[in-house]
């Protein structure tokens, strides 16, 4: 379907960009404070999550395991407030962890390691590498289409060029993960941390599989991919001294750093909550149909039914001028049947459904339109399973309980939080019952503490949970 293709973009995407670092020198800015980022390093990489605590003990860890490279720094580390998981530097000398990847994390020694693995690209320049390499791979294409004046050839040529420089991405991955462990080994951290940490992202990456229902695309997109599979980063690990190496794990400071951090996304980005949508800055709120799971970026919301049905909302400040289902059958191309004016939520609305065509086949799409100040909101709904024509109909009410958010109910909602607990003779289901989630709560609290069964969780002193 075209949504798996979309998900095998931006996968591919991510990856590109994961673990990117530059080949400048570091140069830190006079003007960032010790819990702050340049304004125009804030607009690269997104704001900074707001803890001088959680900030101050991830910036130590990282300057330690600076302190072991060949880098002449200075490095300045900074928690990003995003709940992606995801680790990063650029070339002005900042390195990045996110809220989601602290929350996966279960010491300090697997911090030390995402830090270590991201000094490892700068110290070897593989960014500058690898964009040589794709230079090179430009001008080998664009020469033998010339010289053969075919353009199949010149694809040709740059498809195997491409292969190449991800094979090349892969092994600057497996560098990086060695040179992150001798980093770590000489700030006295136990050695097996990157080996753990891998084992804990794949686990995520497992959970999310479970969460998105079975991709028939994967070995594709494997084959894509820039970075290697996690059983290959961990057979290299596992074949080098430095990672049998014993060391400190800080477990329990780590952990005291990390209680009480955000796990949501930020408020100005809303929250999710269930098949729910709810926006405390621009103060509106949306429920989709029970069975969507709904994805949260920032450019609008994602949903996702069980016969994968799509739902897309934005919001947009561009204005309309004049009635809403007169732009609509004015302004839409194609334009669309079945126009109507409507209200929702108290404000002025209009529906229509595209026509069915060549570009459409038999999917019934239904565009839904709601007046919010000078701009609007609105609803891009596609259902194209064999009961569409129930479904889009359903999907169309669903969207009709679009509304303005009161200030109690503003005042109400708060992001939810990772909580380090005891167990306290606690089994693992009932302990996983009281996590904010209504699927996967064992599957979710066994990943974000990294283990494989309930068994593992309850010998654990000391958990993470998610809680509201």
């Amino acid at each position: 379907m075209a949504f798996r293709s979309i998900l095998a973009l931006i996968a591919l995407l991510l990856a590109a960009s994961a673990c990117s670092t530059g080949s400048n020198p570091p140069q830190i800015s006079s003007a960032s404070g010790p819990d702050t980022l340049p304004p125009q390093i804030e607009r690269e990489v997104g704001p900074v999550y707001i803890s001088r605590t959680l900030q101050a003990f991830v910036d130590r860890v990282g300057r330690q395991v600076a302190a072991q490279s060949n880098l002449p720094g200075p490095f300045r580390f900074f928690v990003l407030d995003d709940p992606v998981p995801n680790a990063h530097a650029i070339s002005s000398g900042y390195v990045f962890v996110t809220r989601g990847l602290l929350a996966l994390i279960d010491d300090e020694a697997e911090l030390a390691a995402a830090f270590g693995h991201e000094l490892g690209h700068i110290e070897k320049k593989h960014a500058a590498k690898r964009e040589r390499v794709r230079r090179d791979v430009t001008d080998a294409a664009v020469n033998a289409a010339v010289a053969s004046g075919s353009v199949t050839v010149g694809r040709s040529v740059a498809r195997e060029g491409l292969l190449a420089l991800r094979r090349y991405s892969r092994d600057q991955e497996l560098e990086a993960d060695q040179l992150g462990v001798r980093y770590i080994v000489r700030a006295g951290y136990r050695g097996d941390a990157m080996t753990t940490l891998i084992e804990k992202l794949q686990l995520q990456a497992r959970l999310e599989d479970e969460l998105m229902g079975p991709t028939p695309d994967t070995d594709d997109r494997s084959a894509l991919s820039t970075h290697p599979g996690p059983e290959q980063r961990l057979m290299a690990l596992r074949s080098i001294d430095p990672a049998r190496r014993p060391g400190k794990s800080g477990r329990e400071a780590y952990l005291a750093a990390v209680d009480g951090m955000s796990v949501d996304d930020s408020p100005d980005e809303g929250f999710v909550r269930g098949a729910s949508f709810l926006h405390p800055t621009m103060r509106l709120a949306f429920t989709a149909l029970p069975d969507f799971r709904l994805f949260n970026a920032h450019d609008g919301v994602l949903g996702v039914g069980r016969d994968r049905s799509l739902l897309y909302f934005s919001c947009t400040d561009e204005q309309v001028r004049g009635r809403l289902d007169d732009w609509m059958r004015n302004e839409l191309k194609p334009t669309p049947t079945n126009i109507q004016a409507t209200e929702i939520g108290g404000a002025e609305a209009a529906i229509g459904s595209k026509p069915r065509g060549s570009d459409t086949g038999l999917a019934q799409i239904r565009y839904v339109l709601v007046r919010r100040g000078p701009g609007l909101c609105y609803f891009n709904l596609l259902s194209d399973g064999p009961d569409r024509d129930r479904r889009i109909e359903a999907m169309t009410a669903a969207a009709r309980s679009f509304h303005n958010l009161s200030d109690a109910q503003v005042a109400a909602l708060e992001p939810f939080r990772l909580r380090v607990i005891s167990p306290a003779g606690a089994t693992a289901a009932a302990i996983a019952s009281r996590m904010p989630y209504r699927d996967h709560q064992l599957e979710r609290l066994l990943t974000l503490n990294g283990v494989g069964n309930p068994a593992a969780l309850t010998r654990l002193a000391q958990i993470k949970i998610v809680q509201p």
